[in-house]
């Protein structure tokens, strides 16, 4: 049977949405006073303290490491003999390098890197030999890592802990290992160092510390990004449905409604113009619906996940079918929307409703067993560490989140945007995918908490032991026909974890990897450089290496190969819709709506 309607008035504010409902001032009024106890409690609390000073439990890890290499002293000489030999070794090599010598250190540098393309890393016997240093440097620091015996979890920190050392140590940052800088200041007159401290004081200030990646004002929402046309039908205390305006004479009877992450703004699938999977199904023939989460703030801090499956994808659903006089409808879920449009796609099977008619998922995890990097942030300890931070206003702060994201790809993120902006002095270079990065949300505390430890600490939705809104999931119960994409060098859902869930589908998969990371692997429309990788049989063979083997190469975008599967799963033609909404869902404002905007 049809699961029973969870739609709001459209035309309702929502709750807290112009902060001046006197309850909810109130609300969160109170529930910073109370915060502000407990953080006067936990300063006195180890724990507490703990949670504050050491919040993802490094400390522990490097703990558990240096008793283990205290037990083995010879692992510990090993690598300091091993490092000072080496070490006096390219001290030779480079003395004869400055004389004209051509002879080779003792390290192995990697061919490809874009961060050492001077000629000068080469040429000048100085950066030559900082290169090999930094490179005996991190050999010694992984051999030593390896060889403490230390638990899974505090592996996982420390492997991470040594990988962001290593990166923080490159000679590419640092002025006095850098080619680059004193050339710059040949070329500025000395104008960048000048430029570089102002910038450097600017993000101390300004951005916590962390080099600015974008330049505010250099592409705005809603005139650069998100500008697909359309318009907002629908409304409630934590999405905005937009409904997007027909391009094609003729559609697809079965509409489409695309279910974004709530960790991040909606429109990384309306990105800009010809980068848009929005914009690409509207010119193909789909009616197509997208889902605006709001920017959680204090008065939705117990908001849950059964609170999420039924405010926003089941709400969605209620409403595309009633706009669309369709029962059923096909939906694309990206990154967490996806783990969500899955959760709900199960959930309807459960109460024996069959509206979604297909399911896409791009770069979603399913079965959290192998979580990538995201495993440093995702124990059990952090996680009980990260509930206390969000205990004072309720939700997770948009900064932690960028931060988080940002360190998993330090180098890029990171370091980078240290050397362009400190050292060089220059401003970010437009970037449109990193203005979209810096515009984080917050994430509600009940939420976060539930979704850490049902699906990253018990993978219960890949085990059928994950309960929502009453009723019991399991990935096993997706019937429908789904299209699973990922991308070869995703760090936040590893291709072969995104494998390893989809192999627990229930229904037929067609399983396609992309290239490209976590965003540009779906930000991936149609150029020379795409290319992915599909497999001739929808039956997934057990193991991802096996399909990887079998897999066939098409230099073409999964765009490009998704846009058929949809269209034989998207019903017959008919002519394109003469308005937007409906009767009971009229506009209540353009595309890309208010919840996009909120700060």
């Amino acid at each position: 049977m049809s699961s029973p309607s969870v739609s709001q008035p459209e035309s309702a504010a929502p709750a807290g949405a112009d902060g001046t409902a006197s309850d909810t001032a109130a609300e969160v009024l109170r529930r910073q006073a109370a915060g502000l106890v407990r953080d006067l409690r936990e300063l006195a609390d180890p724990e507490g303290l703990a949670a504050r000073v050491d919040p993802i439990g490094l400390g522990g890890a490097l703990g558990e490491a240096a008793k283990s290499l205290a037990t083995s002293p010879g692992a510990v000489l090993r690598a300091g003999f091993g490092f000072g030999l080496d070490s006096a070794k390219a001290v030779a090599v480079a003395a004869s390098r400055a004389v004209g010598g051509t002879a080779t250190g003792p390290a192995s540098l990697p061919e490809k890197d874009k961060r050492y393309g001077d000629p000068a890393w080469e040429g000048n016997a100085w950066y030559y030999l900082a290169r090999q240093e930094h490179a005996l440097l991190a050999d010694r620091l992984t051999e030593l890592s390896q060889a403490a015996q230390v638990s899974p979890v505090a592996r996982r920190k420390l492997d991470w802990l040594v990988g962001q050392t290593i990166e923080a140590l490159a000679p590419a940052n640092a002025v006095a290992t850098n080619p680059a800088w004193p050339k710059k200041i040949v070329d500025t007159g000395g104008q960048n160092v000048v430029r570089g401290a102002r910038n450097m004081l600017r993000d101390a200030v300004q951005n916590r510390g962390m080099p600015r990646q974008t330049t505010p004002g250099q592409y705005v929402v809603g005139k650069d990004l998100a500008v697909t046309s359309g318009q907002v039908i629908y409304r409630n205390r934590l999405i905005e449905l937009i409904q997007y305006e027909p391009q094609t004479e003729k559609v697809h009877e079965i509409p489409l409604l695309m279910s974004p992450p709530w960790i991040n703004k909606y429109y990384i699938m309306d990105l800009a113009p010809e980068k848009s999977l929005v914009e690409w199904a509207v010119r193909h023939g789909h009616t197509v619906f997208m889902i605006s989460y709001r920017n959680p703030d204090s008065a939705l801090a117990d908001v849950t996940m059964s609170d999420y499956l039924l405010e926003g994808p089941i709400a969605a659903l209620d409403v595309v079918r009633e706009v669309t006089g369709q029962d059923e409808v096909n939906v694309a879920g990206l990154c967490l929307g996806g783990t969500l449009s899955s959760a709900t796609t199960a959930w309807l099977h459960a109460r024996g409703d069959q509206r979604v008619h297909s399911l896409t998922l791009m770069n979603t995890l399913l079965d959290f067993t192998g979580p990538g990097q995201l495993g440093v942030f995702t124990d059990e300890k952090t996680v009980d560490r990260l509930e206390r931070t969000m205990r004072r206003d309720g939700y997770l702060p948009a900064s932690s989140m960028k931060t988080t994201f940002d360190l998993l790809r330090a180098t890029d993120l990171v370091w980078n945007y240290v050397v362009n902006d400190w050292m060089l002095g220059e401003d970010p270079r437009p970037f449109d995918m990193l203005s979209w990065n810096a515009d984080s949300t917050r994430m509600p505390a009940a939420m976060q908490t539930e979704y850490l430890r049902t699906l990253y600490l018990d993978n219960q939705f890949a085990e059928g032991k994950l309960e929502l809104a009453g009723e019991r999931l399991d990935v096993a119960d997706i019937l429908t026909d789904s299209y699973v994409v990922c991308a070869e060098s995703d760090h936040i859902a590893p291709w072969r974890s995104v494998y390893t869930g989809a192999a627990k589908i229930g229904g037929t998969v067609r399983f396609v990897l992309s290239n490209s990371g976590h965003i540009a692997g779906v930000v991936n429309p149609p150029s020379p450089k795409s290319r992915h990788w599909y497999g001739e049989s929808d039956q997934l063979p057990a193991s991802s290496d096996d399909w990887r083997e079998d897999a066939a190469e098409q230099r073409a975008s999964w765009w490009e190969d998704w846009t058929p599967w949809i269209a034989e799963r998207a019903g017959k033609q008919v002519p394109a819709p003469t308005r937007v909404g409906s009767e009971a869902h009229p506009p209540l404002e353009p595309a890309p709506g208010r919840y996009v905007f909120a700060g």
